[in-house]
């Protein structure tokens, strides 16, 4: 049960220093899903894909073909000698679910169909898209006259000629880590300078409070120091007196010998303070 190509022979045109590649169609007419096989006289020039598959009744499948690039291209009277063969078996019902691969091992040989198609060279289009009208190269040798399954191309490849742009990242990736990293503290002598510097406001705040207190104590303890020489002053005047009236105003010089009130409230404030400020 053979399958329908188009077209029926497969033509390159020149220049081959660059990957070219056809289109052959495979249609199946039959009311019966068939396999099918790619095979070719030159696998190492070509790349088919898909090269075998299941095509179901009346759909057809796009096979594409594609000759590597050459390293140069063959003489203008040189006439291509490759070939390709297409095989196809009808799928029964026992092979139902069985892969392509073992339809065409358990299929029987007078079921297995053949059709041959010629490859040949086109020449070049001219600078209007115009094929030249040279005479068309009549060959080109393959290396071998055995059909084998040339292997399928998994996605179009670049050719060798055409540049190709290198990525960006690769400038970034070129650049010193240093770089990358010259804005961020590298110790922790730097993190605990900063946390310094961020609480230097409020020490300093504190440290002004604290001298402020220091100087009024120092004043209070002043007047405090001058009221006792009042007091010892006066005290020194009145024993100058009789000693009755000494022994009569000792008890009351003594009473008053004390520290005023408001000396000891304002050491009290001051007291407070400090143990607010430093603890």
């Amino acid at each position: 049960m053979s399958v329908e190509l188009e077209p029926s022979d497969l033509g390159f045109r020149r220049p081959f220093d660059r990957e070219v590649t056809e289109t052959l169609r495979l249609r199946n007419s039959n009311s019966d899903p068939v396999a099918f096989k790619v095979k070719t006289t030159a696998p190492k020039h070509y790349c088919v894909r898909p090269n075998s598959g299941r095509i179901e009744p009346g759909k057809h499948v796009e096979v594409q073909v594609l000759l590597q690039a050459m390293k140069e291209d063959p003489p203008a009277d040189a006439k291509c000698k490759d070939k390709f063969l297409v095989q196809s078996v009808s799928i029964t019902g026992d092979l139902e679910f069985s892969n392509v691969t073992s339809i065409f091992e358990k299929a029987p040989k007078a079921s297995v169909q053949e059709r041959k198609i010629r490859v040949t060279f086109l020449p070049a289009e001219g600078p209007n898209g115009v094929a030249s009208t040279e005479e068309e190269p009549p060959s080109y040798s393959s290396p071998g006259g055995a059909f084998q399954t040339p292997a399928p191309t998994a996605s179009k490849s670049v050719p060798s000629t055409s540049p190709i742009a290198q990525p960006s990242f690769e400038k970034t990736k070129s650049e010193s880590p240093a770089e990358s990293t010259k804005d961020v503290p590298s110790t922790s002598q730097d993190i605990k300078s900063a946390t310094t510097n961020a609480a230097s406001p409020s020490s300093s705040n504190y440290e002004g409070q604290l001298s402020e207190a220091q100087a009024e104590i120092r004043r209070l303890k002043d007047e405090l120091a001058a009221g006792l020489r009042q007091r010892k002053t006066d005290t020194a005047s009145a024993a100058q007196g009789s000693a009755p009236q000494l022994q009569q105003q000792h008890p009351q010089a003594a009473s008053e010998a004390g520290v005023p009130v408001q000396i000891v409230a304002a050491l009290c404030l001051l007291s407070f303070l400090l143990a607010y400020f430093l603890f």
